[in-house]
């Protein structure tokens, strides 16, 4: 089966469950990112958890590289390179970051009052795993494909412009 990436939605109205299925998300395979919203009965909304896999690479990869290819430079070369290769590997997690508390605030319209959902980006090799995490919390599952929430998130950044 080919990989699919989609965002899932687990929707709990036991907190201690859903962050029982948080912490058990971590090892599902393509899993990138996951997070819980909770809407409070008086209808404010918590993001009491979040992670994203790989967190940091990006900044430290970018070091790296900028640091090896400013050797050319000799060891002033190497501190510039580095230094650069840090901001725009920052720069590229820090994007990432924003989008993904975009996506999140575009998914809270859909927590119910008292009701917490675990949030989860990844790419599906196979729907099982995902599916026995849902089963084994008894709660439903609601797949979205990942393009469809991208385009949710630019209609609402278009409509607040």
């Amino acid at each position: 089966m080919s990989e699919n990436h989609h965002v899932l939605l687990l929707d709990f109205t036991d907190r201690a469950a859903c962050r029982a299925a948080f912490d058990e998300a971590v090892h599902l395979p393509g899993l990138h990112q996951s997070a819980i919203v909770e809407r409070l009965t008086d209808g404010t909304l918590d993001f009491p958890a979040s992670q994203v896999r790989g967190a940091g690479a990006p900044t430290v990869g970018g070091g790296v590289v900028g640091g090896l290819a400013g050797l050319l430079g000799g060891p002033i070369g190497a501190l510039l390179g580095w230094a650069a290769g840090t901001v725009i590997g920052n720069a590229a997690e820090s994007w990432r970051d924003h989008e993904g508390g975009a996506a999140l605030i575009v998914l809270s319209e859909e927590v119910d009052e008292g009701h917490c959902v675990l949030v989860l980006d990844l790419a599906e090799a196979s729907p099982e795993p995902a599916d026995d995490l849902a089963a084994r919390h008894g709660v439903t599952l609601r797949r979205l494909p990942a393009a469809e929430l991208a385009e949710r998130v630019k209609a609402a950044r278009r409509a607040a412009e």
